[in-house]
């Protein structure tokens, strides 16, 4: 799903335990086309994860129960990447400016220009929209290194090092036609057209991170 849609599609999820500003947000979310939910408090939120939908959150930063810098704090420890921005009166700025340590995209000081918000809300569903386009792209090439045997793996480090088929064929006590092989095997199985990308595939899925698999029968 495109960054666009997912803004069309996101819900703006609501926190604040003042309910003139509930109220008041909710209508001015909807107006601009998004759909709302909303909650009198952090916890009345965190009660409703992991079933609510996917956008993000637009909360006060000073809140009864849970503040809105622990509820950002407890979004981390539980790995919810929704964009978070804050809303804060004047004298809660020092609030905001640590809520923007611990995750936030962005604070706003009340009052607050309608359109500043809208803006702030696009932009943060918009990237996090592209980042989890970039995730995707990246747990898809995940997925075809995967799939390498061993030594078709062992062959595809030796290639992103940089080292020539002979050497690598030394490197792993095999020939170099049987490295050709291999190489077209990885080739195939990443679905890359040249060296040069499949090299580029190979770093964008952060093969650091995913070894090999080293109970596979080489084959």
């Amino acid at each position: 799903m495109s960054a666009d849609a997912v803004v069309h599609v996101a819900v703006v999820h609501v926190i604040d335990d003042d309910e003139s500003v509930r109220k008041s947000l909710d209508f001015l979310l909807r107006a601009a086309g998004f759909r709302t939910a909303t909650y009198e408090t952090a916890t009345a939120f965190l009660q409703a994860l992991p079933d609510v939908a996917p956008g993000c959150i637009v909360t006060d930063v000073k809140m009864p129960e849970v503040s809105g810098v622990e509820l950002l704090k407890t979004l981390r420890a539980r790995e919810v990447r929704m964009p978070v921005v804050v809303i804060t009166g004047h004298a809660d700025v020092p609030m905001a400016v640590e809520a923007m340590k611990n995750g936030a995209v962005d604070f706003l000081e009340k009052p607050f220009d309608d359109e500043v918000l809208l803006v702030s809300i696009r932009t943060a569903l918009a990237a996090a929209a592209s980042a989890a386009e970039r995730e995707a792209a990246r747990n898809d090439l995940r997925t075809r290194i995967a799939a390498l045997s061993r030594r078709e793996r062992e062959v595809l480090d030796g290639l992103v090092a940089g080292k020539p088929n002979k050497t690598i064929a030394w490197d792993l006590g095999i020939s170099p036609r049987t490295v050709e092989i291999y190489r077209a095997n990885v080739m195939t199985k990443m679905r890359a057209v040249s060296l040069s990308e499949l090299v580029r595939m190979t770093l964008l899925a952060e093969l650091e991170d995913q070894p090999a698999g080293s109970a596979d029968p080489v084959r």
